[in-house]
């Protein structure tokens, strides 16, 4: 959608609000807020996605999609889409050619620091207008927002659900000059809703790891937020075969070793790779072919990851490393617990759910083995369902309740408080702020304290919203290191 005029990346009823707010108002203020948590235990989200569509779309898609665009040409389109949908006459297209002729745009963004966790009820983010002209932009803007933003942020929250088992598992058994980081990867990009949605979660989750499947996610981080993969650890991929390869090589060769044996010192003598393993018979393969290429391997440099693909994977993956240990043997750690050699590692890319991580682990260290004897990835069933023991929830934007509501306008020059509580609300999440907001730190703990004017909570010097984007210019930015120190405390 980067090529599309970006104030048309709205819902249809959004055009016609110019028209119906008050008579004389030149400001409206909005925040963005997760207002409930529908999963147990998780209070909090992280603030994380805003940077990359500031840049992508306020500042970038704006540009190159309005501003720079002939006037007419603009005009013309937004009047025949709207013309022939909703009706002729039913907006006056003088605001579009206004801002056209302003020429950036007249918006503010006050913010949290991406990387912090957010309690819910506390807003992430708050937008207004710089120009009294223009204070229905503020929430013309919500749509795009909105879609763009929830699911990165849960995103970036499963992927630190992960490490935090990661860390727990890794604390105990683990060596701790062993990367935590490198543990866990994405694997969910073919099974996103589309490339786009792919990329941001994959970056939201790179928070937290610094392995994934979708590499259109490492030039996302870079474009967006001050990072370079040629510099530093902003995410990597790995060298693996798939069955399309494991099974045409079978139908030429009438079995697995030669390709084994090919890989490890004809195709990569010097690169570590994960091989899937299950095309045919998996047990078989790894009990009487890989002692078979034993001498390969052990001269190989690097390891070889023997990756299941299928059947439980609690079971696949745990029984995979105490047969490596069986036929290669390997070293104890510090912490006493078994290594498996060097040159092997037991893989499962797919479908591990954070359950199924724990339980991995649960039964590696229960069995005297370290749990970096195996790498894990999420796939797209963790990056869109919250898995519980006996059900699964899909993650959607009510998950944590988040929306963009108005709690403060200015008409004619006076300031005015506005809020929203429905009264058939029984639950009272949708009950909004009131006034403008100032969001601080207080016991550990961020607080939201409403009911103040745009200059009251603007000019407080606890209020930790601070401007990130003013008319059309990022005024503050983050890098991925200082996002990813901050949510881990400085030990990512």
């Amino acid at each position: 959608m980067n090529n599309t005029n970006p104030l048309l990346l709205l819902d249809f009823y959004k055009t016609t609000h110019h028209e119906q707010y008050p008579k004389g108002i030149t400001k409206i203020v909005s925040y963005f807020t997760p207002r409930m948590s529908r999963i147990e235990g998780q209070n909090h989200l992280i603030m994380f996605g805003l940077q990359g569509f500031i840049k992508t779309y306020l500042i970038r898609a704006f540009k190159e999609n309005f501003f720079d665009r002939p006037l007419q040409g603009v005009l013309d389109e937004y009047t025949r889409l709207i013309d022939y949908t909703l009706g002729r006459n039913i907006i006056n297209y003088d605001k579009i050619a206004q801002l056209h002729k302003l020429g950036y745009l007249p918006i503010q963004i006050r913010a949290l620091d991406e990387g912090t966790r957010v309690p819910v009820k506390v807003p992430m983010f708050e937008i207004t207008n710089t120009h009294k002209n223009f204070a229905w932009l503020v929430n013309t803007l919500e749509t795009a927002l909105s879609c763009s933003l929830w699911h990165p942020m849960i995103s970036a929250n499963v992927g630190y659900e992960y490490r935090q088992i990661v860390d727990r598992y890794y604390d105990e058994s683990v060596d701790d000059d062993v990367s935590r980081s490198r543990a866990l990867g994405d694997f969910s990009m073919r099974g996103q809703e589309s490339c786009e949605s792919a990329v941001t979660t994959s970056a939201g989750f790179c928070l937290s790891f610094v392995n994934t499947a979708t590499v259109p996610a490492i030039l996302y981080l870079e474009k967006n937020y001050n990072c370079d993969c040629t510099k530093e650890d902003v995410a990597f991929g790995a060298i693996s075969t798939e069955h399309s390869v494991m099974n045409s090589n079978f139908a030429v060769d009438g079995d697995e070793v030669t390709l084994i044996k090919r890989l490890l010192t004809e195709i990569y003598p010097n690169n570590s790779f994960s091989m899937v393993s299950d095309s045919y018979d998996y047990w078989h393969l790894v009990n009487n072919l890989l002692p078979q290429c034993r001498d390969e391997i052990m001269r190989h440099h690097g390891y070889i990851g023997i990756r299941g693909d299928s059947g439980d994977p609690v079971e696949i993956a745990t029984e995979t490393v105490f047969r490596l240990w069986d036929i290669f043997g390997g070293t104890i750690n510090t912490k006493g617990y078994k290594v498996l050699d060097p040159h092997v590692k037991a893989i499962y890319g797919d479908g591990i759910t954070p359950l199924r991580a724990e339980r991995i682990y649960q039964k590696l260290v229960q069995a005297g083995f370290a749990c970096n004897n195996v790498f894990l990835a999420s796939g797209s069933l963790s990056m869109q369902c919250h898995v519980r023991p006996d059900s699964l929830e899909p993650f959607t934007r009510d998950t944590f309740g988040i929306a963009i509501k108005a709690t403060y306008a200015e008409i004619n020059g006076e300031p005015l408080q506005i809020f929203k509580d429905p009264k058939t609300d029984d639950a009272h999440f949708k009950k909004s702020q009131k006034g403008c907001c100032v969001v601080a730190m207080r016991n550990g703990e961020l607080e939201c304290t409403d009911g103040l004017t745009f200059s009251q909570a603007e000019s407080s010097p606890e209020n930790l919203l601070k401007a990130v984007f003013r008319d059309g210019k990022m005024v503050r930015e983050q890098s991925l290191r200082e996002i990813r120190n901050l949510l881990h405390g400085g030990s990512f």
